[in-house]
């Protein structure tokens, strides 16, 4: 096996420009997959992480049929106190829940006493929602940040084009009005501590209070919530996690004995998770292409291999030289450029994406600012050098067979 790997390697040199050209376009392909899978891996992990470390969080918890009826902020589909305390039982028990936030979400007009507007409002403690969503501070304008207790009752945070709207500054005076579940209508004063800029653009309309205030004004004395974001420890074991949390919820049923609660990842509550399939479809379509180059490339050099040495061939088999090492010798080959210039590529890729993640390339996406530094992704980079090699021997198969085949009178005979 040895002698054949050197006489391969030999041969392919023979024709060194069209080795070189072919094994140039093979590496140009990794290096366009490694590349493009390591900056759009990088894009689409700081987008979520923007995503759940703001606002969303890792995975929320809601009363069951919550979610289908999100958009008018249902308030007769609320977690009551002692499944409250039931369903933190359960998170606190989990060793991969980091924190976990109680929220109140509803519906409301806000009042700069001249004009009125519709506002969405999320109640919170700010010390448990500062842990579990930690980037949340940097989206908030406001004369001091304290990250424990960013709002406090008797404060509202509004987000930027409502304040722009209203002409509200941070100390001005403003009026929530809100219906509770039952109808009633109530009004609460509140003073402006911060305005907040939307991550998804200008159009956001959600702004933030602490959840006595809400308690007041929605007439909740019973504790009950909306919903409770969670936070994990490790990303990576997001689905383990959520398929744990899930397997206990489902033990808390109604009468009926159905589920009383859903629990959901950010993929089922943000839109973003559209534009993330897509780029994981993108990776998958320049794998296809690569694999394309690949099998059209080395099929190619192949079969010109073949061609240019039917003589050769005859030779060597008139001597003695079995069909399975003929065979060997020409898949050998096709191995052996895939190999080299999967790694030649992969090398270069490494080098392009370090220097992209020392660089730091920013950018804008909607509000949300973007630092692109991707990870060099070992994993991704023997993938496709394996991709390379089995695509390489296959495509060297037809070519090797026809070439263990030949018949050594004939193939001696030919010019």
């Amino acid at each position: 096996m040895k002698n054949i790997f050197k006489i391969a390697l030999r041969n392919l040199f023979r024709y060194k420009r069209r080795t070189i050209l072919t094994a140039s376009l093979i590496a140009i392909g990794v290096i366009l997959v490694i590349v493009f899978g390591g900056i759009a891996n990088s894009f689409k992990n700081e987008v979520i992480g923007t995503l759940t470390n703001s606002s969303l969080a890792d995975i929320q918890i809601h009363k069951k049929g919550y979610l289908s009826s999100i958009d008018n902020l249902p308030l007769d589909l609320n977690i009551n106190a002692g499944d409250v305390d039931r369903i933190e039982d359960v998170l606190k028990r989990n060793d991969q829940v980091k924190a976990f936030s109680e929220r109140i979400r509803f519906g409301a007009m806000i009042s700069n006493f001249s004009q009125t507007t519709s506002i969405r409002l999320t109640a919170v403690y700010p010390e448990m929602e500062s842990q579990t969503c930690p980037d949340l501070l940097k989206r908030i304008k406001k004369p001091e940040t304290d990250p424990i207790h960013f709002i406090k009752p008797g404060e509202i945070i509004v987000p930027v084009n409502l304040a722009k709207g209203l002409n509200l500054e941070v100390g001005s005076d403003a009026v929530l009005v809100a219906t509770n579940k039952d109808g009633s209508v109530n009004g609460i004063n509140l003073r402006v501590n911060g305005v907040a800029e939307s991550i998804l653009g200008p159009t956001g309309r959600d702004g933030y209070l602490h959840i006595d205030d809400a308690q007041s004004l929605l007439r909740i004395d019973n504790g009950e919530i909306s919903e409770i974001a969670v936070k994990i420890k490790d990303f990576n074991k997001l689905d383990n996690v959520y398929k744990q949390l899930k397997t206990e919820l489902m033990s808390i049923k109604d009468n009926s004995g159905k589920p009383l609660y859903e629990i959901s990842t950010w993929e089922e509550l943000s839109p973003f998770t559209s534009i993330a399939r897509v780029v994981d479809l993108l990776i998958i379509m320049v794998r296809i292409v690569l694999i394309s180059i690949v099998l059209i490339s080395i099929l190619n050099v192949m079969i010109m291999s073949v061609y240019e040495r039917v003589s050769e061939i005859g030779t060597i088999s008139s001597i003695g030289t079995s069909p399975r090492k003929i065979l060997s010798l020409f898949l050998v080959e096709g191995f052996s450029l895939g190999l080299i210039s999967s790694i030649a590529g992969s090398l270069l890729g490494m080098i392009i994406l370090f220097l992209v993640k020392i660089t730091k390339l920013n950018f804008t996406f909607g509000r949300m600012d973007i630092s692109l530094s991707p990870a060099i992704p070992i994993n991704e980079i023997l993938f496709t050098i394996l991709i390379v090699v089995v695509i390489s021997i296959i495509s060297g198969l037809q070519p090797a067979l026809k070439a263990s085949r030949l018949e050594p009178a004939v193939a001696l005979r030919h010019v």
